[in-house]
């Protein structure tokens, strides 16, 4: 088992690119995380001369998946997860939030980065009653999300879709749609989808300018309307899209009193 292992990580590693900037690296470097290179902290560092609240809105995002995890795994009686576009795992990870609140519940990390596949096994520290699992998968491409998925989660019974800080890399709007539509589609009714996305503001659009620039897989914004499209056929849950720690924040919320151009919501299915 050890030299299989061993064997697919050689691979893995293989696909890494270190020379060029990767956005779940830069994010992790915006946490204070480890798993990030000298390009990644290069444009990291370039971006924040731009838009200099931009580690505070990796910080939000973060606090924003505990808070909708936690309702969902817990008032909405959710136990099966879909968290499509994971990233490198840090604190707090969705299975880690749920598993706190419900022991039982299942999860299935998706991600076609292969640093962050180095790093699955952190994300498959199920609790003895769950299950967590791993897919090397495109959002683009949701057939093959969907049925790897099924090995791991019932679509016959609710599930909650997360799509944290993806959608971004996925510029073409009709493809960002179908894709969305296509995993929504999948999704039995009683379930919910959960988005997070970086909207337009003049330090925001630079900060994507300079993120473009530097040959990294590109980036594009949207504005909250936009985002709300995503939610057609389902129920937007209150307080809709907004700023993320303007979404159900809890005494801990932080940044509450400044401007967090990362908006997000919670949809469910009817």
């Amino acid at each position: 088992m050890g030299g299989e292992s061993r064997e697919i990580d050689n691979e893995v590693l293989a696909r890494i690119n270190t020379s060029v900037p990767h956005s779940a690296r830069v994010w992790d470097y915006w946490l204070g995380g480890k798993d990030n290179y000298a390009p990644d902290r290069q444009v990291g560092d370039e971006i924040v001369k731009v838009m200099p609240d931009l580690p505070v809105n990796a910080r939000a995002e973060r606090q924003f998946i505990g808070r909708v995890v936690r309702h969902l795994a817990g008032e909405a009686g959710i136990d099966q997860f879909l968290d499509v576009g994971t990233g490198i795992p840090t604190a707090d990870n969705t299975h880690e939030v749920a598993q706190r609140v419900n022991p039982k519940a299942r999860i299935v990390y998706v991600d076609n980065d292969p640093i962050v596949l180095v790093h699955a096994r952190a994300l498959l520290q199920s609790t003895p009653e769950g299950a967590t699992a791993y897919i090397d998968a495109d959002l683009r491409k949701p057939e093959p999300i969907l049925e790897e998925a099924a090995r791991t989660i019932d679509f016959s019974r609710p599930i909650a879709l997360m799509l944290m800080g993806v959608l971004e890399f996925v510029p073409d709007a009709e493809l960002a749609h179908a894709a969305v539509g296509a995993l929504r589609d999948a999704l039995p009714s009683g379930s919910y989808m959960a988005i997070a996305h970086s909207v337009h503001s003049p330090s925001m659009d630079d900060a994507a300018a300079k993120w473009n620039a530097s040959n990294a897989s590109p980036l594009t914004l949207r504005t909250p309307e936009q985002l709300e499209e995503f939610f057609t056929g389902m129920e937007l849950l209150s307080p809709g899209v907004v700023s993320l720690p303007k979404w159900r924040p809890e005494p801990e919320t932080t940044f509450q009193n400044r401007p967090v151009f990362q908006f997000g919501g919670l949809g469910r299915k009817p």
